[in-house]
Parts: structure tokens; sequence; C-alpha cells
């Protein structure tokens, strides 16, 4: 019989202490997090990276994915983004009442074994007990060790850099919303943590890094222009985009460039250095569907500077901005 969450679940008492047990301590089991301490205590470096993020995606449960794996790879991606190495994690459960139990352990398995996968720990947790309807919300706190001879920022893009991203376009976006409106396809989630793929590129000369996620890739790439104040300009016929979520857009009247993604990153290097690394990439994990699709100039005049273009079809340019409105509620 499949257990449903209470408000005793949330006393602090017997029932406290028996959810934990049962469902998080099975799970994520370790020599740091059984020690049931008010703190963890953990081997550091002389520098960290530190992220913090909150998780409250519809449905709970998504093609290839969950809100586990969803928060494990969130936070192991904004870690890599600053070109740290992932090594700690922390989470925190809000838990409606009438959540199956069941579900729990599905979504607290799902996280031990894509922190597996990326070789984080999860070293402390918290779990509190709200009135409501079943939700589950995750907020996750991730720890990476940096080494100095490496400076990954927002800002340091530069006239002459080629852009990367490596990946298929939306596929995330599309996989939540056709469960949401029940239509039937082959789309799934790219939730990935993409230690792999910034591993095989860590030996290049990267300026920036940066995941693609909610607000999708233009909304990314524009909040890298005006932080580095240079001109971005990217071809739209070289944008990644599987050639089922491509149709999935023309039927919602859907631009891949604005759709959320959980498995991407764009990656800014000396275009020099470019071929060879989106060859690395596309040897990686995850990485197969890689591609360059632009370069940094410098900007020609004052408007330009913090521009985002891209290249139409037709050979015209047009302007970007991030995302305006509320794109899709409860992607990540």
């Amino acid at each position: 019989m499949n257990k449903t969450i209470t408000m005793q679940h949330g006393s602090g008492g017997s029932a406290t202490a028996e959810l934990i047990h049962e469902v998080f301590e099975s799970a994520f089991s370790n020599e740091i997090l059984s020690q049931m301490e008010d703190a963890a205590a953990v081997d550091g470096a002389a520098k960290i990276a530190m992220t913090t993020d909150s998780f409250v995606v519809t449905p709970l449960f998504f093609p290839n994915g969950d809100i586990g794996r969803l928060s494990i790879c969130g936070t192991v991606n904004d870690l890599l983004s600053r070109g740290a190495y992932p090594k700690y994690i922390t989470c925190g459960f809000i838990v409606e009442e009438g959540a199956s139990v069941d579900d729990l352990k599905k979504i607290a398995r799902s996280m031990s074994e894509t922190a597996a996968e990326a070789g984080v720990q999860i070293v402390a947790g918290d779990t509190k007990v709200i009135e409501g309807s079943g939700g589950v919300y995750i907020n996750t706190t991730g720890v990476g060790f940096l080494t100095d001879d490496r400076d990954i920022s927002a800002a340091n893009a530069r006239p002459g850099d080629a852009i990367i991203v490596t990946g298929n376009l939306g596929d995330h976006h599309a996989a939540l919303l056709s469960c949401r409106m029940e239509v039937e396809n082959d789309i799934q989630s790219d939730n990935a943590p993409l230690n792999d793929i910034v591993d095989h590129i860590r030996k290049f000369n990267i300026h920036t890094l940066r995941d693609v996620t909610r607000g999708g890739l233009a909304t990314v790439l524009k909040e890298l222009a005006e932080a580095s104040r240079q001109k971005f300009i990217i071809e739209d016929a070289l944008l990644p985009v599987d050639s089922g979520v491509r149709d999935f857009c023309g039927i919602m009247g859907l631009d891949p460039l604005y759709m959320g993604n959980e498995g991407k990153m764009a990656v800014i290097l000396p275009e020099a250095e470019a071929k060879e690394a989106l060859k690395s990439i596309k040897e990686s994990r995850y990485g197969e569907n890689a591609a360059i699709i632009g370069r940094v100039e410098s900007p020609g005049s004052v408007e330009e500077e913090g521009g985002l273009y891209s290249r139409t079809n037709i050979g015209g340019l047009r302007s970007l901005s991030v995302l305006m409105g509320e794109g899709l509620p409860r992607i990540c």
C-alpha cells in the first residue's frame, strides 16, 4: 500500500525520523550524511564555487527525467559553468501533505543515481511538510572546487571568439509541454549532468561557459553579450534542433531559441580552437549534436554594444532580446 505524507511527518518527532530514514537516508547514504550532524564536515579547497537553486517542475515525472534528477543536474551544471569541479550538494525538501511516499522514494533514488553519475556527494539535507495537495519542491546548494589557473566568467567573451552550443535546443521544454497537453510524441527531456563535456574541453582556452536553461539560448547569449559588452552574431541555419522538436514548435508557434533546456551549454572560446573543441565535445557524453553557431565581434557603435543578432536564412540580421513574459511556468 502506497503511504502518503501527513502533517505528522513534519512534526520533528518519530514520524519525521521514520520518513528521513525510510526515504532519504536509505537513498543518499554515505559516510558524511550518515553521521546525521547538524552540519556536514567535509574536505575543502583554497577556492570554491557555490550555487543554490530551487526546483518546482510540473509534472514531477516526465520523459527521461524527474524533479530529483533535474535538481542534481541543474546544480552541477551551474558549478561547471564557472569551471569548477562539482563536489558536494545539500538538498532541502518542501513536501505537501498528500504526497506519495513511493514517489518520494523514486525521486530520492533518482537523485542518488544522478549524483553518482556526476561524481558529487549529497552531504546534508532537510525536510519540511506543509499543508497542500501532494506537491514536492526541492532546494539544492552545490559546492565545487576551483583552480587558480582558470578565469571562466560571463564577462570574458572577446571579439574573434566562436560560440558553440553543446546540443539540440528545446528538448526539455517540448517534453514537459507535451506531457501537460497529453500530446503523444517521442520527445524526451535532455536533463543531464555535463561533467564529461566540460572535462573534455578543459584543455582549451575557454572564456565563457553557461548552461542554457529557462529563457532559452537567446536569453543566455543576450545576457553574456551584455556582461562582456560585445556583439554576438549567431546563424539560424546552424542552430541544432531535433526534427521532432522542430515540428512541435511549428504546431505550437514556439521558437527553439527561447525554449528551456536542462542539458545544454553555451561555450565561448577563441575561434582558432573552436573546431578542435567541437570535436572533443562531440566525443563526450551528451555532446554528439554540438555545433558552432556563431561568433563574437567588436560592436560597431554604442547601440550594438551588448547586442545579440541572428542571421536569418535569407541573409538579414534580426536583433534578439531576453525572453519577455512568463514563458513556460514550472519548467525546472
